[in-house]
Order: C-alpha cells, then structure tokens, then sequence
C-alpha cells in the first residue's frame, strides 16, 4: 500500500488511535505483574540473537531476526506459571487467510499467509467501552480524492468470495480465535523488507482480515455492527525495531464511510536496542568500542509482553 496506514483505513474503515489502549498501557504500567523481573532475560536475548548464535562475525538478518522472535516469545511463556491460562495458546506458522469485503462500490479481497498467527481459547475482550464504538460514528475518513483509494491494489478476477480463517481454524480446533499476528522483516537487503509505514499497513490488512473472518464465522455475512467485536492484535518488527497493534473490529458493514468505524490503536518505530557491536573496535591496539548491545530499551520489551499477556491478565 504506498499510501501506508492512511489507504488501510480507508479501505477497511477504520479510526487511527496513536499509542496502545489502556487496557494494555495498564499491563505495562503495573508492576505487579512483574514485567520488570523479566528484563535481564530480554537483554540476553538480545545478545544471543546479535553476539553469540553464529559462527560469523556478524550475522545478517535473517538470521538474528527469526532467533530473536523465538528468544522472546520463550520469555513471554514463563509467564505461563503464573498465569496458568497462558498455556492456552499456539502459534501457526503458514496459515492462510481469505477475507471479502465491499466498500463503496468496490469489492475488495485480502488473501495470503498471516505471517505467524498465535491463537487462544478464548478471545481478546473488546479494548473499547460501547460509548467510544458508538462516537465513531462522528469521525470523518480521510479520502485521497482526486487519486483513488485503490490505486495501488491488484486488480483480479474474483470468482468465489472467500471468507476463511484457513486450516488454522478447521471444525473441531480448540485454539479457534486469533490473538496476536507476528511479522518478521527479516530481508537482509534494505529494498527487500517493507519500510515501516507499508509494515504498519500490511499489519493492519491483515489483522482486519483476520477479525472480519472470524466475525463471519460467528455471526454470518450480513453487514451489522458487532454485539461482540473482535480483537486481532499485531507485531511487526524488523529485529531491532518495532511496531505495536491492536485492531478492533466494531462492524462488518463497510460498505458506506457513515454510521459506526473499526478501532486500531497504533504504537511506531519503537526500538528494542539503539545498536549491536558485533566485534570490538580497535584503534592503535586499545578497544574504543567493546562487543555489546548498548541502548537496550526495557519498555519496547515490556510492550511486547504486554500484548502476550493481554487478554489472560
């Protein structure tokens, strides 16, 4: 999407909400949940992912990247003796999505691998008071008139309107709803990753196409604003730098711009570490620069741990 964030409001009527929702902000701000304690743990993490899980002088992204994820989330689940209901989760790799929607006259389809999905038991309780669903309604969606909202879209035949939540979601599987999409930007080349605006973006498309799926299957294909809305966060990160989401799908008529809008509360380009020094730096045989991560930021950490949390605690 060139347009970034922007063109995926529009295109699946939603209201940007800058920082993340109290409900999560909460589970940062809290020390009794501990979060604290976990720190020195999310910093070696960081140095396995950059310093130590190679045999090359520094390894490239692709690499550390995936490796950092997987370090992070190991901490999230210690977390699980605590609160037990964390057990209750599991993470899908490859799982497809399909989501058909009409917005204005135009029919639109979201179809793809979700990046790696975690599902739950249960889901993520709705992150808005039904006071603040229903003032959308006065929210004006920005319109990139005289350039269409589609612009940039692929334009295709559509032959059958596909609302699946994939293989994922199959009758009968116990973690039936999606909690949080991970995306990693892992590309080594600079031009082979999504810059962070079109990651929000895609972030954004496909927590949407995952809520608006699940609601289908709820509660049918007729347009109607949600008794229950859905929640679908999102994290995208690039292995130092990260973005935050939570979506909240209120409704399911999108075609009109008036009447009741979608949520997502939006937290940018928050960094984990300022730098990784692979080996040393050395000037007339003294070391100016020792191997380390400098810069490490705890409350990037804690906002990844919160949204692991959210919806359990």
């Amino acid at each position: 999407l060139f347009p970034g964030v922007r063109q995926a409001q529009w295109l699946t009527k939603t209201k940007l909400v800058e920082g993340l929702p109290p409900a999560v902000q909460g589970i940062v701000d809290n020390p009794a949940h501990g979060l604290q304690e976990l720190e020195e743990r999310a910093k070696h993490a960081v140095s396995h992912a950059r310093l130590w899980d190679t045999a090359e002088v520094a390894p490239r992204r692709e690499k550390y990247c995936p490796v950092l994820f997987e370090n992070l989330i190991h901490i999230c689940r210690l977390m699980s003796g605590k609160y037990p209901s964390l057990s209750k989760r599991m993470l899908a790799r490859n799982c497809r999505i399909a989501a058909t929607w009409e917005r204005e006259s135009i029919l639109l389809q979201i179809r793809g691998l979700s990046g790696i999905l975690m599902n739950s038991m249960t889901p993520i309780p709705p992150v808005a008071s039904k006071e603040e669903i229903l003032a959308t309604k006065e929210h004006v969606l920005e319109t990139f008139y005289p350039i269409a909202p589609t612009i940039d879209l692929q334009e295709v035949n559509v032959y059958k309107e596909l609302n699946d939540t994939g293989q994922c979601f199959a009758d009968g599987y116990p973690y039936s709803h999606p909690h949080t999409l991970f995306f990693l930007e892992s590309a080594n080349v600079r031009t082979d990753r999504f810059r962070p605006e079109q990651l929000r973006a895609k972030m954004l498309m496909f927590a949407f196409g995952n809520a608006l799926a699940k609601a289908k299957a709820l509660h049918g294909n007729d347009p109607k604003v949600l008794e229950q809305p859905v929640v679908v966060q999102s994290v995208g990160t690039d292995g130092q730098l990260f973005q935050f989401m939570v979506f909240q799908l209120n409704t399911t008529d999108l075609v009109s711009n008036d009447g009741v809008k979608n949520l997502v509360w939006i937290d940018s380009d928050q960094n984990l570490y300022e730098k990784a020094q692979c080996v040393p730096e050395v000037k007339k045989r003294v070391v100016t620069k020792p191997a380390g991560i400098s810069g490490f930021q705890p409350d990037t950490f804690k906002k990844f741990l919160a949204l692991y949390l959210h919806g359990t605690v």
